[in-house]
């Protein structure tokens, strides 16, 4: 399944948890699927979103590994669905605004739990997920900066076409001396 259906279930599902253990479940799963994302781009996806791409797999990885196995059913883990990306920067936008949600909704488990040992792990997981929001930015960054640049370079040779074959003329159309 595509890398944004994929997301929009995740956010969806999310939206719809009640209670401590189905939100953490719900914030487990958006950090699988962040780094099944991360993971095919550091595989597949341009080369300098590589080394950013594969660092969002390896936080999703310990962010994952915070949260005490939630209860997700067999099967039931979305990450393994993915097939593709096809939009990189729509699905690293997406992948943020669930990133963003799960921190959220794990901020509210933290502040409505007086078990002390949920409420740590919350911390935790909330500070996994706020690192990977930063990885995800950084590569929406680089690929703001590429796009920058490539239209900065097409429109040199835009230019340049009509440049006319001798380059630039400056200054006034006239005459040249001695002719009309």
């Amino acid at each position: 399944m595509e890398a944004e259906r994929l997301i929009a279930a995740g956010r969806s599902a999310l939206a719809g948890s009640r209670g401590a253990p189905a939100v953490m479940a719900e914030a487990w799963q958006a950090q699988a699927l962040a780094r099944a994302v991360g993971g095919r781009l550091a595989r597949c996806g341009p080369s300098e979103l590589r080394t950013e791409a594969r660092a969002l797999s390896e936080t999703c990885a310990l962010g994952s590994a915070v949260l005490d196995h939630p209860m997700v059913p067999v099967g039931g883990v979305r990450a393994s669905q993915l097939t593709e990306v096809a939009d990189i920067a729509g699905a690293l936008g997406a992948l943020v605004l669930l990133l963003g949600e799960a921190g959220i909704a794990l901020v509210g488990v933290a502040c409505g739990t007086e078990e002390e040992g949920l409420y740590w792990q919350c911390i935790e997981a909330i500070d996994a997920v706020d690192e990977s929001v930063d990885r995800v930015h950084g590569m929406l960054r680089r690929l703001a900066e590429q796009e920058r640049e490539s239209e900065q370079e097409g429109g040199q040779e835009a230019d340049r076409e009509y440049d006319g074959p001798f380059g630039v003329i400056h200054g006034p159309a006239g005459f040249v001396s001695g002719q009309p």
